[in-house]
């Protein structure tokens, strides 16, 4: 009899609670899934605040310094001090001379961009340099941005190059946090992002722009779709030298041709070499491969 007992259905009731404390269990969870994501959520934020609030004050301090160096040292009234001169030109060589300590085959940018790196707006070089030609030709005692953008320079407007461009065009100069989004690392002999694991595709038949790169003196390679007078090769590193730079394209990850052409640093031979060299170190098949005016077949010593 204990036994018929014990295959009798639960009664109504107990099956009833049973379900309760199961969907109580079921939404417990649920919640608790919600705060720990929901905390993610809120130290992701701070964590992102951080980061943009960095990159602000990184370039508030870079913007204060670069003026102080180039313009608002200027007093008509009262000459400049030879201390004071030479700090802004220690200052102004570290600019575009950063990193060349580490490599002396490294590239400085060429000197109509050295001016865009030095200027506080980094307004695209090509067009700086049409108005420092311009105060070359002035008989002025007054220094090129103070001339350009305070003194008797600043109602020039040239021809060739429009005061309204010179404006506009202005090059972006990356800090180091937003530098990260454009590193890529070799994996399995292949292009990635190294932030978003994205395989490299440059797709220029669809985009109709050109994918470049530079490559840092600590061997880190950046790459990135070129906008004109807004992000060129000089955007990656900040003004700062490179020890390869040119062109790549590159099809979900696999290099197809690589070209060492660069308006900001004038690459050469040499250092299309470097990055040849340093892609095959790293895993790159470069069988193939398109560089410069050569195909790739064994070795990089002999630009392919």
């Amino acid at each position: 009899m204990k036994q018929m007992d014990l295959l009798q259905p639960c009664p109504k009731s107990d099956l009833q609670s049973t379900q309760q404390k199961g969907f109580f269990e079921y939404t417990m969870a649920a919640v608790k899934l919600q705060k720990v994501y929901r905390s993610y959520r809120t130290r992701r934020r701070l964590a992102d605040s951080a980061v943009a609030a960095e990159e602000l004050w990184w370039k508030a301090i870079e913007y204060a310094r670069l003026n102080r160096s180039t313009t608002a040292f200027f007093n008509f009234f009262e000459p400049e001090k030879p201390s004071s001169r030479w700090s802004r030109i220690s200052w102004n060589a570290s600019k575009v001379g950063k990193g060349l300590v580490k490599d002396a085959k490294a590239r400085k940018l060429a000197f109509q961009h050295w001016i865009e790196a030095i200027d506080p707006r980094h307004r695209y070089g090509h067009n700086l340099s049409m108005y420092f030609g311009e105060w070359c030709r002035r008989d002025t005692q007054q220094p090129f941005f103070y001339w350009l953008d305070v003194g008797e320079g600043k109602v020039v407007d040239l021809d060739e190059c429009p005061r309204s461009k010179l404006r506009q065009e202005c090059i972006t100069y990356l800090g180091p946090q937003e530098r990260c989004r454009y590193e890529y690392v070799i994996v399995d002999g292949k292009l990635m992002n190294k932030q978003s694991g994205y395989l490299l595709n440059t797709n220029e038949e669809v985009t109709g722009s050109k994918c470049i790169f530079v490559m840092s003196t600590s061997e880190k390679l950046y790459a990135g779709e070129k906008k004109k007078g807004k992000f060129h090769h000089s955007s990656f590193l900040a003004g700062g030298v490179t020890l390869a730079a040119g062109r790549l394209v590159a099809e979900r990850g696999k290099l197809k041709s690589v070209s060492a052409y660069s308006g900001h640093y004038q690459p050469t031979d040499e250092n299309l070499t470097i990055f040849l060299a340093f892609l095959q170190r790293s895993g790159v098949n470069l069988e193939g491969v398109q560089a410069g005016n050569f195909l790739c077949k064994t070795s990089p010593e002999r630009l392919c």
